[in-house]
């Protein structure tokens, strides 16, 4: 049995026995004992975040990018995140002309999808406190300008590629990307937010993650394209959802965690105007059935069933995402 497919069934309980109750407590058990969805992915990822630096000497934008922004916003709503579940990760965001030298594994390093998901987690690590000084940030955002097109996306390679929760695609980069110019400093960074903006607004999804991802973007946005082009996302994501109430990459695709944690962000987005609250109960209760004994979810691969640590801990951290998002409905 490899280490991957260890942490993935060793079960809660064997784990409450060798940490004791006290312990148990900060792993989401309640006073009556039950263990809440949102809880136990915190605790599950709260475990998971730190072992890869402890475990390889390096940084990882799925542990330290995907799943370390799940705990940052666990942190921001209050929940037992231990100080060093975050620690390294939040020593290395703050040092982002650093992020080129990581010493990751080989044909596996984008460096530049790695600076739009380590960006993202300063984004919300900032957002959460933890980080202070804006300038980390816009030395961050500053990074990323080389990469966008003159159309304003940030494409990931290969184009038109399926995204996937390690590789994103090009609507969640260019959207992820944006958020962090405009976290970092709007003023200073409006010529290039503004043609993120226009692309988004232009563009065609035909994936649900790709519209997903640019309904998330679009959010708060009034203008008539704008609303014309939500209005589009929206049709696609509604007509794509399948009978287990999940949703898949395309029309008819059997449901996956990614694709659905995606469209319960991208629906949170628009409000509780129907048909959405209903929408996202659904997709919410597709997340829970499929949670892991451990506290994560099965892996979202392109294509599927395959065995994946990184895709693993990145589909664990966006559905994270989702339930802490969409918790209050």
């Amino acid at each position: 049995m490899t280490c991957c497919q260890l942490r993935r069934t060793l079960p809660l309980l064997v784990i409450g026995l060798v940490i004791g109750h006290s312990a148990a407590a900060q792993m989401g058990v309640g006073s009556e004992g039950r263990q809440w969805p949102e809880d136990r992915a915190v605790a599950f990822l709260s475990r998971e975040v730190p072992l890869w630096f402890q475990e390889n000497h390096c940084f990882s934008c799925h542990n330290n990018g995907d799943a370390a922004r799940a705990l940052y916003r666990a942190h921001q709503l209050a929940y037992p995140v231990p100080a060093r579940a975050l620690t390294d990760t939040t020593d290395w965001l703050g040092r982002p002309l650093e992020w080129d030298d990581n010493q990751g594994e080989p044909g596996f390093s984008d460096k530049k999808l790695a600076r739009i998901q380590f960006s993202a987690a300063l984004v919300e690590a900032f957002e959460a406190g933890l980080i202070e000084d804006r300038g980390i940030l816009i030395e961050a955002a500053r990074e990323l300008l080389p990469y966008q097109r003159d159309n304003g996306s940030w494409p990931i390679d290969p184009e038109g590629a399926l995204g996937s929760p390690v590789t994103y695609g090009t609507h969640l980069a260019t959207y992820m990307a944006r958020r962090t110019l405009e976290t970092a400093d709007a003023s200073r960074f409006e010529g290039a937010i503004s043609r993120a903006n226009d692309w988004l607004v232009q563009t065609e999804p035909r994936t649900v993650p790709d519209a997903a991802s640019v309904l998330i973007a679009l959010e708060g946005h009034q203008e008539s394209d704008a609303k014309s082009q939500q209005k589009r996302c929206l049709e696609l994501i509604i007509g794509s959802q399948a009978s287990d109430g999940g949703w898949g990459p395309y029309r008819n695709s059997p449901s996956e965690v990614f694709d659905t944690a995606l469209v319960l962000l991208a629906l949170f987005s628009l409000g509780n105007e129907p048909p959405m609250g209903e929408l996202i109960e659904q997709g919410r209760a597709y997340l829970i059935r499929n949670q892991l004994a451990n506290g994560g979810w099965p892996e979202t691969t392109r294509p599927p069933g395959a065995q994946s640590y990184a895709h693993y801990i990145s589909t664990s951290g966006w559905a994270t995402l989702a339930l802490l998002k969409t918790q209050a409905r």
